[in-house]
């Protein structure tokens, strides 16, 4: 089933892209491919920002509640969700949607493993034929190895992206706070840090990992995962960004 309905349709997806563009390299194939992608799961990413957002904005009320039903922890969960559904807010829907995406997330990486450096004709639907791989990224950058470049690139653009979403909940948190000794606004406080420690590790991850990690096992995928993992990074900016003005204040 995971074969038939989803890995099969996105390797496809991904061929058929280079069989349409011939001029196309497998790296701009990657960046196109990813954009549709990320446009078709607009949908399930806004609904997941909106819901974060919700969920910032009642955060005060929420650590009151869990402050003053620390004892009872049944009470606490019954007014807690009291709160959330006087708010509209589906804290639930989040974990729903990382169901979702998750096998989509894997098929994909492992499409990615699989296009370079040969197409797998076996597994192509008739009317999908095997395109002629360009490996040399804009005639640059050889993508059957790793790249320094891009994967630098992955981790500025990953750092810009939390940089940007992470600054959006800490000025909300900011806003939110009264009373600094308040211990709803220290717990605050401590997931900020955490959020900022986040801004950094992530990046140097994505770094490590098309650099160092991804290589060790499969080489000619590092940099196809690199551009996969800046071009998603950059959709999610410019999907917030878009939420945040249509539909935040």
């Amino acid at each position: 089933m995971y074969n038939t309905f989803i890995f099969q349709p996105l390797y496809n997806g991904l061929v058929g892209i280079m069989d349409i563009l011939p001029w196309a390299d497998v790296g701009v194939a990657v960046i196109f491919f990813t954009a549709i992608v990320k446009l078709i799961l607009f949908p399930l990413s806004k609904s997941a920002i909106l819901t974060q957002a919700r969920m910032k904005e009642i955060e005060p009320e929420a650590n009151k509640i869990k402050l003053k039903y620390a004892d009872d922890k049944q009470t606490q969960a019954m007014k807690t969700m009291e709160l959330y559904k006087a708010h509209g807010v589906k804290p639930f829907s989040g974990v729903l949607l990382l169901i979702i995406q998750l096998p989509i997330l894997l098929a994909l990486i492992s499409v990615f493993y699989q296009i370079i450096p040969t197409v797998k004709a076996d597994i192509l639907y008739s009317f999908v034929t095997v395109p002629s791989l360009k490996t040399h990224f804009l005639g640059l950058i050889d993508l059957t190895r790793p790249s320094l470049v891009l994967s630098i690139l992955t981790g500025v653009i990953q750092y810009l992206q939390l940089q940007f979403s992470l600054a959006s909940r800490q000025a909300k948190s900011a806003k939110n706070i009264t009373n600094a000794n308040d211990p709803a606004a220290k717990a605050g406080n401590l997931a900020n840090s955490m959020n900022t420690q986040m801004k950094y590790l992530v990046p140097i991850l994505a770094f490590a990992s098309t650099y160092w990690i991804i290589p060790a096992r499969f080489p000619e995928a590092a940099s196809i995962i690199a551009i996969y993992w800046m071009t998603s990074s950059a959709a999610t900016f410019l999907q917030e960004l878009y939420i945040r003005k249509k539909h935040l204040k």
